[in-house]
């Protein structure tokens, strides 16, 4: 049969419907594949390298952050690509405070809860990252994930933690477990915290490649 006019048109807007696929909700690619499997989750990059497409921002210092000295650009002996992060624990200067120090890796940026931001990381089943000393022995008292604006307008929606963890002069890669987490809202996408306590002279180490899967 030969269409024309009008019902050639109808017909080919019909075929068209026929063959489309659904639309997510959001709008976006759908979060499932064309047989309604998960697709698998991408790796979300906490930091790669300096000037990378890096998903949060190393800006949560604690207490106050004048006993922690960060070079995000360190090129010497790291594990991965061009740079990675060396950090300095000013033990005697933490002294005269707090005995304790760390830093959040925030989105946005300074953000402790009081603004919208962070990101939906549901499917990750792990956060990944390598570490090392520069003597060796060095102690970290804990290395997180989430936790971040519990009380506040925009908290996580939970957290993860390893640690302590006591690092060597060899680069190693850690993990932390995410199975079961509730990964819906994360802006604290990365944190270390160490004492004096754990240690009494000196705490430098390196961190590089960390990232969700």
């Amino acid at each position: 049969m030969k269409l024309s006019g009008p019902l050639f048109v109808f017909f080919i807007f019909i075929s068209c419907m026929a063959h489309a696929q659904p639309a997510s909700p959001s709008g976006g690619d759908s979060d499932f594949t064309v047989d309604n499997q998960p697709k698998p989750f991408k790796p979300f990059i906490v930091y790669k390298d300096k000037g990378a497409f890096n998903r949060f921002v190393p800006s949560g210092y604690m207490p106050t952050g004048e006993c922690i000295k960060m070079n995000d650009a360190w090129r010497d002996n790291c594990k991965e690509g061009k740079s990675c992060i060396k950090v300095e624990y000013d033990i005697a200067c933490s002294l005269k405070g707090r005995h304790w120090a760390g830093i959040y890796w925030l989105n946005p940026a300074d953000n402790w809860g009081d603004r919208k931001g962070g990101y939906n990381l549901t499917g990750a089943k792990k956060l990944i990252f390598w570490a090392r000393g520069e003597a060796g022995g060095e102690k970290i008292a804990e290395f997180r994930t989430g936790g971040v604006g519990q009380g506040r307008d925009y908290p996580d929606s939970d957290t993860a933690s390893i640690g302590p963890v006591i690092l060597t002069k060899k680069w190693k890669e850690y993990e932390i477990d995410l199975r079961d987490k509730d990964l819906s809202y994360i802006s604290g996408g990365f944190a270390w915290i160490a004492n004096v306590d754990d240690n009494p002279f000196t705490c430098t180490f390196y961190l590089d490649n960390i990232r969700y899967e």
